[in-house]
């Protein structure tokens, strides 16, 4: 092999190298994520302490709650629904997390670990964006809820463009299995 080709090919080696070691600048990404959902958890553990003592004194109602709300039921019931939303925007961000530190940046060597997620063992960024899509279906199904459980202290507009919202999220995401399903489906089996 002449010197230049070899230099050539090096270079090309060197490059594509570089290229791929590229993948780790996301690493910070998922770490200030891994921050957001330490906010997340302080922000829970405040919620459910108003709740708790919403409870028991009954005057004090959780920072959540609209000041016109008066029912102290409805009170507890917005208040839970705001709790799950807390949870169900960890479990998002722990999907992405995970999700997306094994798909775009390096493995996670979990192979027999107990505690290893199921989703996690054929997860492409197909499937991670369709699991994505219904988690913000389910985010969205709680604010929906809250919204309609306070209908009387809201404006119609903004309910109706709640539901729109919700809507586009539904269809999206319909849309994004469709596609995937299309994509990643295995050849034909032959008769």
């Amino acid at each position: 092999m002449p010197p230049i080709e070899h230099s050539s090919a090096r270079s090309k080696k060197t490059l594509a190298s570089f290229i791929f070691l590229s993948r780790w600048l996301q690493a910070p990404l998922y770490l200030g994520l891994i921050a957001a959902q330490a906010v997340y958890v302080f922000r829970f553990l405040l919620e459910l302490w108003h709740l708790i003592g919403f409870s028991v004194l009954g005057h004090v109602p959780p920072s959540s709650i609209p000041g016109d709300v008066k029912d102290a039921e409805t009170v507890v019931m917005l208040s839970v629904l705001g709790l799950i939303d807390v949870v169900m925007i960890a479990n998002l961000l722990i999907m992405v997390i995970i999700g997306g530190y094994e798909t775009f940046v390096s493995r996670l060597e979990l192979k027999g670990h107990p505690d290893q997620p199921e989703w996690l063992s054929h997860v492409n960024a197909g499937v991670l964006k369709v699991k994505l899509a219904t988690a913000l279906i389910g985010i969205s199904s709680i604010h929906l809820l809250k919204t309609f459980i306070n209908a009387s202290n809201l404006d119609v507009k903004m309910m109706l463009w709640q539901v729109i919202i919700h809507t586009t999220f539904v269809l999206s995401a319909i849309a994004l299995a469709w596609i995937d399903r299309l994509t990643f489906r295995p050849p034909a089996q032959g008769h």
